[in-house]
C-alpha cells in the first residue's frame, strides 16, 4: 500500500469486553466494586504503615511503596474501563491514549524492579536476621525504591516513544478496554525490526532480569533455610517470604503470558481476561495477601480501628 493514502489516526475507539448492554451494566458494578476495594486496602495499608511505629522497618517500607505504586496502577485503568461500559461514546484521544500507555508502563516497570528489590530484602533479612536493621539501612531501602522508579519510567518513556512514533494508518479500532502494547502493534503499519528489538529490550530490563534477580534471591533463601536446624525455624523462615513469593507468582505469570509471546499468537479476547487479572484484581489482592497472615498488620489495624471508636 502506499503510505500517502494512509491518514493519521487522532482518536482509538476501546471496544471493552462486550456489546451487550446488560452485560456493560453487570460490568460495571464488578469493575466498580474491585476498584472500591483496591482504593481501600491499598490507602489502608499505607495509612497502617504511616501511622504505627512498629511498621516502620524495611520490609513494611517497600511493601507502603508496593501499595503506593498499585493504588495509582489500578487508577490509570478502573476509571476508563468504568466509563467504556455505560458511555456510548468509547473513543479516547491519541494523547489520553499516549498518557495512559505511558503511566501503565511505568508504574509496571516499577513494580517489577520492586518485587526483585523486596525479594533482596527477604533474603538479607534470613541470611543474617541479626545485622538486618544495619545491612538494610534506611539509605539504602530508599535507593533501591527511587531506582525502581527511575528505571521504570525511563524505560516507559524509550517504549512509549518508539510506540507512538509508529504510523496508525487508517484503522483505530483497539479491541481491547485499554491502550495496550499488542492491540496497538497490530493497529500499526510500520512496525519494522527495531522496533521488535526495542519491545526485546524493554521486555528483557524490567521482566526478564528482575525475575533472575528474584530467582537468585530465593535461590540463596532456600539455602539460608536449610540451614536452620529446628523444622519450626525452617516453618517460620519460609512464612516471612510466602506473602511476597504469592505476589511475584501472581503478577509475573500475567505479565508474561501477554508479553512475552510472539505476536502471530494473541489472541485478544483470552488476552484481555488475563489483562483484567494483572491490571485490577492484582492491586486488589496485594493488601490482602501482606495484611491476612501478618500479625503485625492486624495489629496495628486493630489498633487504629480502636483508636477510631474513642472519637
Amino acid at each position: 500500500m502506499d503510505e500517502k493514502n494512509f491518514t493519521q489516526v487522532k482518536e482509538f475507539i476501546l471496544l471493552g469486553f462486550t456489546a451487550d448492554l446488560s452485560l456493560q451494566s453487570g460490568l460495571f458494578f464488578i469493575f466498580l466494586t474491585i476498584y472500591l476495594f483496591s482504593l481501600l486496602g491499598n490507602i489502608t495499608l499505607i495509612s497502617l504503615i504511616c501511622a504505627d511505629s512498629r511498621l516502620h522497618t524495611p520490609m513494611y517500607f517497600f511493601i507502603g511503596n508496593l501499595s503506593f505504586l498499585d493504588l495509582w496502577y489500578s487508577s490509570v485503568y478502573a476509571p476508563k474501563i468504568l466509563m467504556t461500559c455505560i458511555s456510548e461514546d468509547k473513543s479516547i484521544s491519541f494523547a489520553g491514549c499516549l498518557a495512559q500507555f505511558f503511566f501503565a508502563a511505568g508504574l509496571a516497570y516499577s513494580e517489577c524492579n520492586l518485587l526483585a528489590a523486596m525479594a533482596y530484602d527477604r533474603y538479607v533479612a534470613i541470611s543474617n536476621p541479626l545485622l538486618y536493621s544495619q545491612a538494610m539501612s534506611s539509605r539504602l531501602c530508599t535507593s533501591l525504591v527511587a531506582a525502581s522508579y527511575l528505571g521504570g519510567f525511563l524505560n516507559s518513556t524509550i517504549i512509549t516513544s518508539k510506540t507512538f512514533t509508529l504510523t496508525f494508518c487508517g484503522n483505530n479500532i483497539i479491541d481491547h478496554f485499554f491502550c495496550d502494547l499488542p492491540p496497538l502493534v497490530k493497529l500499526a503499519c510500520d512496525v519494522k525490526e527495531s522496533y521488535q528489538a526495542a519491545v526485546y529490550f524493554i521486555l528483557t530490563s524490567n521482566v526478564i532480569t528482575p525475575i533472575m534477580l528474584i530467582l537468585a534471591s530465593y535461590l540463596f533463601i532456600i539455602t539460608a533455610i536449610l540451614r536452620i536446624r529446628s523444622t519450626q525455624g525452617r516453618l517460620k523462615a519460609f512464612s516471612t517470604c510466602a506473602s511476597h513469593l504469592t505476589a511475584v507468582t501472581l503478577y509475573y505469570c500475567s505479565i508474561l503470558f501477554i508479553y512475552s509471546r510472539p505476536s502471530t499468537s494473541y489472541a485478544l479476547e483470552r488476552d484481555k481476561v488475563v489483562s483484567v487479572f494483572y491490571t485490577v484484581v492484582i492491586p486488589m489482592l496485594n493488601p490482602l495477601i501482606y495484611s491476612l497472615r501478618n500479625k503485625d498488620v492486624k495489629d496495628a489495624l486493630r489498633k487504629m480501628v480502636d483508636r477510631a471508636k474513642c472519637f
